[in-house]
């Protein structure tokens, strides 16, 4: 190696003399392109130079494929069809190394194929990323001016949001472009372009006269951060063992998780009090009930009496519920909060129970929560409802337990199981019977096949998917609310059989008028936008 340095200089020298100036003076652009006009084949003819400059051989390249027409499909060709659309980046910020590979293999599949003779499509285009892109937006927002979206209003904050796409929409498709990708650009789509968004709202109006989207209420997960509901997939389930700390957003110091909380509701008439236990405690201002088995012996003489509500005088009837209550756990007797958590929902519902909603949107005590505690973000409260119980006697200590966590994977805040308002929900049942069986039938195929189970896992237990979203940015619920003009009630969605889904408010106004003949009435749209996933109904 110490002999090798003499030697390159030597070559360094050679080579210098031979072309008549110095390697590092040489500038690559000087030797490429200089006289091949944009779009046509690259002429070969000039010096080629002595180090390889991408930026300027592929762009002139791909400018000649283009051009060509090379990567166009033809809609009348008799050639089979192979047809591949490239998963839509978010416009979110420039492509990744991610990104990257996907388009190299992809890019590497649509040539082999259309080399091999099919009629080869890549579709290209750019995801609007809903949530995603209104945190970042906001962000950007709140640093450069200090404010947020509400100090601006709907309409100047999507204005902000579509400038934001067309500086990095149009960085992205820079990007594919540099990167060689055989993309049919005159396909180019945007998940919210007009097309697109008429094929949104084509599907929402066709599934809900199906009966396949509908408006209830039911439990979302809620996050606090985001102030919208989340869809499933966005959420992070994390397993603790024991007492674990963790930094929650808005919070000052770490939080406790992992720990079993017991406490005691006094029962009515003097006949003692009733032990229960949660992971929660903030949600026990939200109990309705609490749960027995029916043949736990221990309970059978409180079968339908009551217990009461240390903080607020609520009456908790004793219920007896065998699907929830395992007699051997704990106590064998379950504090039910039906609006805070997806089992207690179930019980709810089963028994007519009540469902009491204790928090605000941005995760404090509301009003129901009792004034004690009103107004406090739900894990301070947390620490004043055990100290407030100990003062009444009824704390009984807490231990170390095994729980699952859901947490928010944009936001890492706690996600909260709430119900909120009437939402509109996806029914699943039957589209995942058709995929289920499809992939049983083999008329889908999937590579690698040991992924088979978690296609079976996934869609053998599918929910009924929440679309509603309760931000700005995105494709707007095609539904109007009819308020008649003497209605005494005018809060917007309290009457779930006056919304009308159509195509457009004149549709809608139409359908109003057949319903109500010769009343006025004003329609007002549903302000929350759809899940960003809504773009796979296209």
């Amino acid at each position: 190696m110490l002999q090798a340095q003499p030697a390159l200089d030597v070559l360094k020298k050679v080579e210098k003399k031979h072309r008549g100036k110095a390697v590092e003076d040489e500038n690559p652009e000087d030797f490429i392109d200089q006289d091949t006009p944009n779009g046509q084949k690259k002429l070969l003819a000039p010096q080629m130079a002595n180090q390889y400059c991408p930026s300027t051989v592929e762009k002139s390249w791909y400018a000649w494929w283009e051009s060509s027409g090379y990567f166009r499909a033809d809609s009348a060709s008799t050639k089979p069809p192979f047809v591949i659309v490239m998963p839509p980046p978010n416009v979110t910020g420039a492509l990744h190394i991610g990104h990257a590979l996907t388009v190299a293999i992809e890019d590497a599949m649509i040539r082999w194929r259309r080399m091999s003779g099919y009629n080869a499509l890549w579709v290209p285009g750019v995801d609007h990323a809903g949530i995603a892109t209104q945190v970042v937006v906001e962000k950007k927002l709140m640093r450069e001016r200090n404010l947020t979206r509400h100090d601006i209003g709907p309409d100047n904050f999507v204005c902000e949001v579509l400038k934001w796409k067309e500086r990095y929409g149009g960085t992205i498709l820079n990007q594919l472009h540099r990167l060689g990708a055989s993309l049919d650009w005159s396909r180019e789509a945007f998940t919210m372009d007009e097309q697109r968004s008429n094929a949104v709202t084509e599907a929402f109006v066709r599934l809900h006269k199906e009966g396949l989207i509908y408006r209830d209420n039911r439990l979302v997960n809620w996050d606090c951060t985001l102030l919208t509901s989340i869809s499933e997939i966005e959420v992070d389930h994390i397993d603790l063992k024991e007492e674990t700390m963790l930094k929650i957003p808005g919070y000052a110091t770490p939080v406790q998780f992992g720990v079993l909380i017991s406490f005691a509701y006094p029962l009515e008439e003097g006949l003692g009090e009733i032990v229960v236990a949660t992971t929660r405690i903030e949600t026990m201002l939200g109990d309705t009930a609490i749960a027995v088995h029916p043949e736990d012996k221990r309970y059978m003489h409180l079968h339908g009496r009551y217990a009461v509500h240390p903080f607020n005088g609520r009456k908790l009837k004793i219920i007896c519920d065998a699907e929830i209550v395992d007699p051997s756990f704990g106590t064998g007797a379950v504090k039910i909060a039906p609006a805070h958590d997806p089992n207690d929902f179930e019980v709810g519902r089963r028994n007519n129970l009540q469902f009491i909603n204790i928090l605000t949107d941005d995760g404090k005590i509301n009003s129901n929560g009792g004034a004690q505690f009103e107004g406090m973000p739900r894990f301070t409260a947390r620490i004043c409802i055990i100290e407030a119980l100990k003062a009444k006697g009824l704390y009984k200590g807490a231990k170390n337990t095994e729980t699952s966590l859901g947490i928010c994977s944009r936001t890492n805040d706690i996600v909260e199981p709430m119900i909120k308002s009437p939402q509109w929900f996806v029914n699943c049942n039957t589209m995942a019977k058709v995929a289920l069986d499809a992939v049983r039938s083999k008329r889908i195929e999937i590579i690698p096949p040991q992924y088979e189970q978690d296609w079976y896992r996934w869609l053998e237990n599918i929910r009924d998917w929440c679309v509603s979203r309760q931000h700005w940015w995105g494709h707007r619920v095609p539904a109007w609310y009819v308020t008649l003009e003497d209605d005494q009630e005018k809060t917007l969605g309290s009457d779930n059989d006056r919304w009308i889904v159509a195509k457009s408010e004149s549709a809608a106004s139409v359908e109003a008028q057949k319903s109500y003949p010769g009343k006025k009435f004003i329609l007002n749209q549903d302000p929350d936008v759809l899940d960003t996933c809504s773009r796979n109904w296209t």
